[in-house]
C-alpha cells in the first residue's frame, strides 16, 4: 500500500505560522506523501508563500503542491513556486514527477486546472474572443495535464488539480457556479492517462467523493469538505479502483474550524 496524506484550501496568512507545522510533523511515519491541492495562501502575497514554506520546510516525506486561484491572486504565482521549491516542496504545473516508495514508483501530475463547466452546462469556444480564451485556456491547461500524467513511467498515477474534473464532487455548492469550479476537460484528461486516484480542492461547500466516467476515484480535499488536517489515503499497485479511505485520521481540525459538515 502507498500512504497518501492530502489537503487542499489551507489558506495560510501572515498570521499562519505554527498552525500547519503540527500537522506535517504527525505524518512522519504515517504517510509516504503530502500532496498539497492548490490555495495554499489567501491572497497570493509572497509573505504568505513564506509562511506555507516555513511550515513544510521540516517535512520528513515529499511534498508536493499545485496552485490554486488564491495563489494567482496577486500576480505572484512566480515568486511563489520558488519560495516553494526552496523549501522543498515540488511544485506542480503541467509537470510531473516520481517517488520511490519501498521499490515502488508514484508518478504525480498536476495543474491548476480551470473553469469551463460540465457535460450539458459547458462553455464552448464560441462568440467573443474573451470567451473563446477562457474556453481554449481550460483545454489547455487539461492538455497539459495529460501529457504529464503519460510520460510518468511509474506504476501507480495520482492526478492532482485544484480544480474540479467532475461535478459529482460540487454537490453542496450552488449550481450556478459549477462553471468556476471546474472543467468536464480535466476528467478526460484523467481518463484518458489511466490514472489511479485524482484529487482537488476548490469547492469548499462540495462533497468528498466521486468518480470520473472512466471509473478513477475523485477526492475533493478542500479541507472544509475534508473537516480534519488531512485526508488520508492507500492506493493498491496496479489496482485501479482499490482505495482504502482512512475514516478515523489522528489530526482533526480545531473546534470550529469545520464548519457544519458531518464528518465522514
Amino acid at each position: 500500500m502507498i500512504r497518501i496524506a492530502a489537503v487542499g484550501d489551507i489558506h495560510l496568512g501572515v498570521d499562519g505560522p505554527g498552525s500547519f507545522a503540527p500537522v506535517v510533523r504527525d505524518l512522519a511515519g504515517q504517510a509516504d506523501v503530502l500532496l498539497l491541492a492548490g490555495d495554499l495562501t489567501q491572497h497570493g502575497q509572497v509573505q504568505e508563500a513564506r509562511v506555507v514554506a516555513a511550515e513544510v520546510a521540516s517535512a520528513e516525506l515529499p511534498v508536493l503542491a499545485v496552485l490554486g486561484n488564491h495563489d494567482y491572486h496577486d500576480d505572484s504565482e512566480r515568486e511563489i513556486t520558488a519560495i516553494l521549491a526552496d523549501a522543498g516542496v515540488t511544485v506542480l504545473e503541467g509537470t510531473g514527477t516520481v517517488v520511490e516508495i519501498r521499490g515502488f514508483r508514484l508518478g504525480i501530475a498536476g495543474v491548476k486546472g480551470f473553469g469551463g463547466g460540465f457535460a450539458g452546462a459547458s462553455c464552448s469556444e464560441f462568440g467573443e474572443p474573451l470567451m473563446k480564451s477562457f474556453v481554449r485556456h481550460s483545454r489547455e491547461v487539461a492538455a497539459h495535464l495529460r501529457d504529464a500524467l503519460e510520460d510518468l513511467a511509474c506504476d501507480m498515477r495520482v492526478a492532482m488539480t485544484h480544480y474540479a474534473p467532475i461535478p459529482e464532487t460540487l454537490i453542496g455548492e450552488r449550481a450556478e457556479i459549477y462553471p468556476f469550479l471546474g472543467s468536464y476537460h480535466l476528467a478526460e484528461a484523467i481518463d484518458a492517462a489511466g490514472v489511479d486516484l485524482a484529487l482537488h480542492g476548490h469547492a469548499h461547500a462540495g462533497s468528498e467523493r466521486g468518480s470520473t466516467a472512466g471509473g478513477v476515484p475523485v477526492r475533493n480535499v478542500a479541507r472544509p469538505v475534508i473537516g480534519r488536517a488531512v485526508a488520508r489515503y492507500e492506493l493498491a499497485d496496479r489496482m485501479r479502483g482499490d482505495l482504502a479511505e482512512q475514516a478515523t485520521p489522528t489530526s482533526r481540525l480545531p473546534a470550529g474550524e469545520a464548519g457544519s459538515r458531518a464528518l465522514s
